[in-house]
């Protein structure tokens, strides 16, 4: 199965990373596929660099059609839009600006399109700019946090999110779904929930990688998941109907109420037993067992991670944060995501946001592989 595959790049002030991630796309070990890249009103010197891009260039099989579209800046849910409507591909890929694929991630995703009931391929993202304390502990987090969850939502072609890096689409499902909605911070939530409200499936690819620059300071993590947050409770009260009827789609409840789970049940949770038995130990004499209590979780947790990285071929180094992982950056995380769902429930505006990009944006292997 070779399919024409139209792959959308939306870019907002990527000036310092839009050309290496093309570069990664005229390396695919694929054929038939064009790039469409759509500028969204970008004030830095993106639209110069990519208009530099743009025409008839080499690929590692065939030459390769790239395309420019400039508009005004609207978002990355219309910039997305943009592109597809200019497709004519059956099979659409779309990622961000920062993305960086793998050769084969094209490839291993189509693969599964033989499957007429598969709408959608979520690909697996991993974390670019490492060797940082910050950025490491996201790159264990995307192994064992992210995908490994994916994973297991697979095996019932119920996957949740479809994430922005890399996520491959079948046109006809996309059509029915309504495309991209900006009416959340979390559009590719949104467009799996669509997707699955209509009876598609969507199937996991660990295969397909696109590598994606994580925060590299405390404050762009908290912006992002105070996003992520928000983005995704707003998806849910899109969707809230579905949640107190299974009749109308049963597994596409089951998502909604993990997703809900997730975003405000177990931060919460989280909170208060780690506040419970440090609160119970000191009080009642017990705080020489807290170590032992952190002790038993953090090897859990290291187990966990040796077991996620070597099915993922991943760097070993990383299990070692595993040790911190759970206790102290997923604390934060949940305490994070516990204001934005009261933010959120409050009604407090909100404002997209804009990561901060590196310029060591090229993909050295992993040892691990």
């Amino acid at each position: 199965m070779n399919p024409f595959v139209s792959i959308i790049v939306p870019v907002y002030n990527e000036e310092k990373v839009i050309r290496d991630s093309i570069n990664s796309l005229l390396n695919l070990n694929y054929s038939n596929y064009e790039i469409i890249i759509v500028n969204d009103g970008s004030t830095d010197n993106t639209k110069s660099i990519c208009e530099s891009l743009v025409g008839i260039r080499k690929g590692k099989f065939s030459d390769v059609r790239i395309t420019l579209i400039n508009k005004e800046n609207s978002g990355k849910a219309t910039a997305l839009n943009t592109g597809i409507a200019l497709s004519k591909a059956e099979f659409v890929l779309c990622m961000d600006g920062d993305s960086q694929l793998l050769p084969d991630t094209l490839k291993a995703a189509v693969r599964h399109f033989s499957d007429e009931r598969i709408g959608a391929v979520a690909g697996n993202v991993k974390v670019l700019n490492r060797k940082r304390f910050l950025t490491d502990l996201q790159a264990l987090e995307y192994i064992e946090g992210l995908n490994m969850a994916r994973s297991a939502q697979s095996f019932l072609r119920l996957v949740n999110i479809i994430p922005g890096p890399i996520g491959v689409f079948r046109r006809r499902a996309l059509e029915e779904a309504g495309f991209y909605s900006k009416d959340t911070f979390a559009e590719d939530a949104d467009v799996t929930l669509k997707l699955l409200s209509k009876g598609w499936k969507i199937y996991y690819e660990p295969l397909a990688v696109s590598f994606t620059q994580a925060p590299a300071t405390l404050q762009q993590l908290l912006k992002q998941r105070y996003r992520w947050t928000r983005g995704i409770l707003q998806s849910v009260r899109k969707h809230k109907r579905f949640l107190f009827n299974p009749a109308l789609n049963f597994g596409y409840t089951f998502v909604l109420w993990t997703m809900f789970y997730e975003a405000l049940v177990w931060p919460v949770m989280n909170i208060a037993a780690n506040a419970f038995f440090i609160t119970a130990a000191l009080a009642f004499g017990f705080s020489n067992l807290l170590f032992f209590w952190w002790a038993g979780l953090a090897l859990l947790d290291m187990i966990t991670a040796l077991y996620c990285i070597a099915v993922e071929k991943e760097e070993f180094r990383l299990i070692w944060y595993a040790v911190l992982y759970r206790m102290v950056f997923i604390l934060i995380i949940d305490i994070c995501k516990t204001m934005s769902t009261i933010e959120e429930f409050l009604g407090i505006r909100m404002t997209w946001g804009k990561l901060e990009r590196q310029t060591n944006s090229v993909i050295t292997p992993v040892s691990g592989s």
